[in-house]
C-alpha cells in the first residue's frame, strides 16, 4: 500500500481557506506554524497496530508491538491466524484483541474488506467498511482514512483533544460531545481532517508551552 498525505501547498491552501471562511479557525491559524501530516502505515498492519494501541500507554503499546514483530515476524492475516489465541496473547495481546486481530485477518483473507485498497471506497463507504469489523469504532476508522490514506475531510468527532481544542477557538465554557462536534465542522468540508490536524497541532502547542492560548496583544 502506498502512503499518501497531501502536500504542504495543499495543507497551506486548506489552511488559508478555512481561516477565511471561519474566524475561530482563524485565530488558531493564526497562533499555530506549519505543522506535518501525522502520516501511519496503513494496510492490514496499520489498522491492526491501531487495535494493539487501543487504551494502553504508548511504551506499553510499543512494548506489545516489538513482541508480536519478533513472535508473527511478518505482520499479515496469515500470520495472524497461523497462531492461537493463547499464542498471541503469550506475545503480549489481550485475548480481545487477539479475537479482535483474527476476526480482521479472516475478513481481509475472504475478502470482506480489502485494507490494501480502501481507496477505492468514498469516505462513507470506507467508514462503513471499517466499522463494520468487529473491534473497530467510529473513531479508529475515521483516524484510520485520515492519518493512513491522507484523506481530507474525514473528522474523527469523539477525539477529546480535538472536542478541546474546538472549545478554545469558539470561546465557550463546556467542550462540545461528538454530535455537536461533527455539527460544528461541518463548516469546514471539504477540508475537515485538514482542521483536524490544525486544532490538534494548537492543542499539543499550547499544551507544551510553545503557543499562548490568548491571543497576542
Amino acid at each position: 500500500m502506498t502512503l499518501t498525505a497531501p502536500t504542504p501547498d495543499v495543507i497551506a491552501l486548506a489552511r488559508a481557506t478555512l481561516a477565511a471562511r471561519d474566524p475561530a479557525l482563524a485565530q488558531a491559524d493564526a497562533r499555530t506554524p506549519v505543522f506535518e501530516w501525522r502520516l501511519r502505515p496503513g494496510g492490514f498492519e496499520g489498522l491492526f497496530r491501531m487495535i494493539v494501541e487501543q487504551q494502553v500507554s504508548v511504551a506499553s503499546a510499543a512494548s506489545v508491538w516489538a513482541r508480536l514483530q519478533a513472535g508473527l515476524g511478518e505482520i499479515t492475516p496469515q500470520a495472524l491466524l497461523a497462531h492461537d489465541l493463547d499464542s498471541l496473547r503469550g506475545m503480549g495481546l489481550s485475548r480481545q484483541k487477539a479475537t479482535y486481530g483474527q476476526g480482521m485477518a479472516l475478513a481481509q483473507i475472504e475478502g470482506r474488506i480489502d485494507l490494501e485498497h480502501m481507496q477505492t471506497l468514498d469516505d462513507a463507504g470506507a467508514i462503513a467498511a471499517l466499522t463494520a469489523l468487529k473491534g473497530v469504532g467510529l473513531w479508529t476508522a475515521e483516524a484510520y482514512l485520515m492519518m493512513c490514506e491522507g484523506r481530507l475531510d474525514v473528522f474523527p468527532g469523539g477525539d477529546v483533544a480535538l472536542q478541546e481544542a474546538i472549545k478554545w477557538a469558539d470561546g465557550t465554557e463546556t467542550r462540545p460531545d461528538q454530535k455537536a462536534a461533527y455539527l460544528r465542522a461541518e463548516a469546514w468540508r471539504p477540508y475537515r481532517a485538514v482542521a483536524t490536524h490544525l486544532l490538534w497541532a494548537w492543542y499539543t502547542g499550547v499544551k507544551r508551552g510553545e503557543i499562548s492560548l490568548e491571543p497576542p496583544a
